[in-house]
Order: C-alpha cells, then sequence, then structure tokens
C-alpha cells in the first residue's frame, strides 16, 4: 500500500514539472494555427493562413544513366498572409532526398526545395515523390520526380 502511494505521488510530481528550454529552434506559437474545428473549418482563420504554390510540381529528368546523382529545384511561393512554415519533407525512398529551408517564408517571399535523386541500382522508368508538411490550410503538399534510367554509361 505504500509503496503505491509513493509511485503515484512520483507521478503526480512528474507531471506537474516544468522545463524551460532557451532553444533558438523553436517557433512561436502565433505562427502555427489550426483553422480545422470540431464543427468544420473556421474560414476566418484559414483565410489568414499562409498558402505554399508551387511554380510545378513535376520534373521530368528524363533519359539518365544508372548511378548518375541528380537535382532538381523547385519553386514555390507563399501567397498566403502569415509566414509559411516547412515541417519536414521526406522522399518516397532513400534515393530521393530534399532539401528545404527551415526559416519561415514571409508572405509574398519565395523559396526553393531541392530534390537530390540518385539512380544508383535503378534501371528503367522510376517515379519517386517527395511529401512537404506545412503550416498551410492543406498541410502536406506533394511533389513528384521522374526519369528513365539505362544501365551502365
Amino acid at each position: 500500500m505504500k509503496r503505491c502511494l509513493i509511485i503515484s505521488l512520483l507521478a503526480f510530481a512528474a507531471c506537474n514539472t516544468t522545463t524551460t528550454t532557451n532553444n533558438p529552434n523553436k517557433l512561436p506559437t502565433s505562427l502555427v494555427s489550426n483553422p480545422h474545428t470540431a464543427d468544420g473549418m473556421d474560414t476566418v482563420a484559414a483565410e489568414r493562413k499562409p498558402v505554399m504554390e508551387f511554380k510545378d510540381t513535376l520534373y521530368n529528368f528524363g533519359g539518365i544513366h544508372e548511378g548518375e546523382v541528380v537535382e532538381h529545384e523547385f519553386t514555390f511561393t507563399n501567397t498566403g498572409k502569415t509566414p509559411l512554415i516547412i515541417n519536414s519533407a521526406a522522399g518516397s525512398c532513400g534515393c530521393t532526398v530534399p532539401s528545404y529551408p527551415h526559416d519561415p517564408i514571409a508572405p509574398g517571399a519565395s523559396g526553393v526545395l531541392k530534390v537530390t535523386f540518385n539512380s544508383a541500382g535503378k534501371s528503367g522508368h522510376q517515379e519517386k515523390s517527395v511529401s512537404i508538411q506545412t503550416n498551410t490550410v492543406r498541410n502536406v503538399h506533394m511533389l513528384y520526380i521522374q526519369a528513365e534510367i539505362a544501365k551502365g554509361k
């Protein structure tokens, strides 16, 4: 009985502890808002969200040789009213690696998301994707690359 009481008190005390960090990479909560509610979409909040618009969402490298590493830069603009934050970007496999800006993109500003594709061990027609997590209403944006890979050089 005493053991259960002590464990309960420790667990309760652990829940009440607070830690403060001076992490310069943390963003202010004012930049993150969710217009989705239990009643549906808060259209006023949605209108204030950033909007990520890409010039193109598909790039075809055409014919390349197996083993080549190729890159393409996808250009986007924040056409919304608040800063755009890219939380993460991930390729559909290890051969497709995105790099993206980690700082907020101001309204009206543009940015570049670079995708590197390594064709080692690949052949024939290849289609890969990159998923981008953002603070837009849409939340997830997709980019696509294609290549026709010939064996050997």
